[in-house]
């Protein structure tokens, strides 16, 4: 039967990231810098907040776009935070983790031969579902602009077959943000054009060194903002996601949503409520640590004559492979072979980012220094 299965299901593949980290999972004596995931527990008064949600028994469905209390917690923290302005009553969903947010939203405004800018190397979460949809993924190589995906390098791609522009900062696989500036150029760029903005922003409490600045504050009428708590609250199993966009454009958002998934689950929207008030701050002291994590993992790259840059945001380091006759599957195939530490393969984020390997610094400062020591005596031995 498998011939009547939908094609475009079949032309798109699993995830690169967890494809090897599957390959190599049962590699014994592995030091793994892999997945980005916060290595942070969730904060307790976070996970007693889920544990009276069920004493209580709140274990029904909630309204589709998620309990007005959390979007009115979630439109208060962006407005706090970003000085973003969303109506919780209509212009806010809360959703099944930022995928699902970013399902529903590609969904609802691609049809089909349209396309969607990325840039590249990106999340590879966006270009299967674009393609599910019908449209057309258009990259823009980063690689030779410090990895800034920037009004100008936009331009070179605008069609008159252009939907969506892919905004995602501080960046997976690189690390790198967008200042306010880089923002408004392109926001003046698409402002009154027939073109959305898909600003992921996931990570957005882990901005090192300045303030993560929203084009949702300068254009917010072709915006769609996509946030979480999976990495600002380290709660990527409680499945979380906030989506913010102007109502006109949301309440067609949250028809795919109801038919998708109801709604979020009314567990975990009562931990996101809590995370949203009494824990509004509590990625400030992970920031910290993940901050402390960057400068040492920049400085010991930096002495191993590697070629990266030094992320602003996020967890990851995007780093050029030495010039070896390797790709960067068998690079990073090598690595965890002969010296025991597994990576990314840069390749698992579109074919622009062959040539690097991603590794995450959402791990201790001891396992970091382990992998680090491996990976340099293995550049030493090649």
């Amino acid at each position: 039967m498998e011939h009547l299965i939908n094609q475009r299901v079949k032309e798109i593949e699993i995830s690169g990231i967890r494809k090897f980290f599957n390959l190599v999972a049962d590699t014994k004596d592995m030091v793994s810098l892999t997945i980005g995931q916060p290595d942070f527990p969730t904060p307790v008064h976070v996970k007693a907040a889920g544990k009276q949600a069920i004493e209580d028994n709140f274990t029904t469905y909630t309204h589709n776009a998620g309990d007005l209390r959390v979007r009115k917690a979630a439109s208060a923290f962006v407005k706090e935070k970003y000085e973003l302005s969303y109506q919780p009553e209509d212009e806010v969903i809360v959703t099944i983790g930022a995928s699902e947010a970013i399902d529903i939203t590609f969904r609802t405004i691609l049809e089909e031969g349209c396309e969607v800018i990325l840039p590249g190397p990106v999340y590879p979460g966006y270009e299967p579902i674009v393609k599910l949809c019908g449209a057309v993924p258009v990259y823009a190589d980063i690689t030779n602009n410090q990895f800034r995906f920037t009004a100008d390098l936009i331009r070179e791609h605008i069609s008159d077959k252009t939907r969506c522009i892919v905004l995602p900062y501080p960046s997976n696989p690189t690390g790198v943000s967008l200042t306010k500036e880089e923002l408004t150029e392109i926001a003046e760029l698409v402002r009154g054009k027939d073109i959305f903005i898909l600003a992921d922003e996931i990570y957005s409490e882990l901005v090192y060194g300045k303030k993560h600045f929203s084009i949702g504050t300068i254009l917010k009428e072709q915006t769609i903002i996509i946030n979480g708590l999976s990495k600002s609250h380290s709660m990527t199993g409680w499945r979380i996601g906030l989506l913010f966009a102007p109502a006109s454009i949301c309440r067609h958002i949250l028809k795919v949503h109801q038919y998708n998934a109801t709604c979020a689950t009314s567990i975990s929207q009562m931990a996101a409520l809590e995370a949203l008030t009494a824990g509004k701050d509590d990625a400030h002291p992970m920031r910290i640590q993940y901050e402390k994590r960057r400068d040492y993992v920049y400085s010991r790259l930096q002495d191993m004559g590697l070629d990266v840059v030094k992320p602003d945001g996020a967890f990851y380091f995007f780093i050029k492979i030495p010039a070896v006759s390797l790709n960067s599957f068998d690079f990073a195939l090598d690595l965890v072979e002969k010296a025991g530490v597994a990576t990314v393969p840069g390749s698992a984020f579109s074919s622009y980012g062959e040539g690097y390997i991603r590794i995450s610094f959402a791990y201790s400062l001891e396992t970091l220094k382990t992998g680090l020591d491996r990976i340099e005596h293995y550049l030493k031995a090649i």
